[in-house]
């Protein structure tokens, strides 16, 4: 979880700069976090709040958190659509298919107790907003990825299972060299994921998602979801360069959030993690 918002709070001066290189500051005055945290905290409410299995419960509540945080923090760079179902008197589903749903999942991926577990949470949270199959897709190659590295699978086993999803053929050099900013999932998630399993450390993935150039702040979310749970399996403690990061992007987030995190993050450390094995 804190993966994907230090890579949202380190992205986020980038998006739509058509940065393409990895050599920046990762943390500077104006950085901020944006929607991808606010959901993403929003997410991990609500399965603090409710027993997920009863999923008509788990969706209504998690409307009721997304919409309550959405409206507590209005200037968090919504899209359009988005915007009008945290303020519609009557939210549904739209339809969408844009990274929304992939940014803020990561909390299914620390959650669930299996893959399927991991499968079917994504896409619960998914289809609240981004009930389009390509959103759900979007949604749950994230939600697998960040499950399949927190249970210590290797990265060429996550990417293998990943291809289920999308074919992942490209280098981060080849999709560097072509890629526009694209806010879908199919135009976003194959590349942040990438990233993540090219990369050499947490800060590396990035880097890597940031120099792509596109909706940075999304990209190095996805990257960095599956990067922290890769990167800090089998540790007792986070690697160093993680807990500056961590330290250092703290200072970036109210202290609700920290409080939410916290949370989280224990009820995670009380269900531990099994390795995985997908054939």
């Amino acid at each position: 979880m804190f993966g994907a918002i230090i890579g949202d709070i380190v992205g986020s001066r980038y998006e739509g700069s058509g940065m393409r290189s990895k050599r920046f500051a990762m943390f500077a005055p104006e950085c901020h976090f944006t929607d991808d945290t606010v959901m993403t905290v929003a997410v991990a409410r609500a399965l603090l709040e409710c027993d997920w299995h009863e999923e008509e419960v788990y969706k209504e509540i998690l409307v009721r958190q997304m919409r309550w945080l959405g409206r507590a923090y209005p200037n968090a760079g919504y899209g359009e659509q988005f915007k009008q179902w945290l303020f519609s008197e009557n939210p549904q589903p739209y339809g969408s298919f844009g990274n929304g749903a992939a940014m803020r999942v990561s909390p299914c991926g620390l959650l669930a107790h299996s893959l399927d577990e991991a499968l079917t949470l994504a896409k619960l949270t998914a289809e609240v907003t981004h009930n389009h199959p390509e959103g759900i897709r979007g949604a749950q190659a994230v939600a697998s990825a960040v499950y399949l590295a927190r249970t210590g699978v290797k990265r060429e086993v996550i990417r293998c299972y990943c291809r289920c999803f999308y074919p992942l053929e490209q280098t981060l050099s080849e999709i560097r060299s072509g890629y526009v900013c694209d806010q879908t999932c199919q135009g976003s998630v194959p590349q942040a994921l990438t990233a993540a399993l090219e990369s050499a450390n947490y800060e590396d993935a990035i880097r890597s998602a940031v120099s792509l150039g596109g909706d940075s702040d999304t990209l190095a979310a996805i990257a960095g979801s599956v990067a922290w749970s890769y990167y800090r399996f089998g540790k007792s403690a986070l690697p160093r360069e993680m807990a500056r990061a961590r330290q250092r992007a703290e200072n970036y987030l109210p202290a609700s959030f920290l409080e939410t995190i916290g949370t989280f993050e224990n009820l995670c450390a009380e269900h531990g993690s099994m390795p995985c094995r997908v054939r």
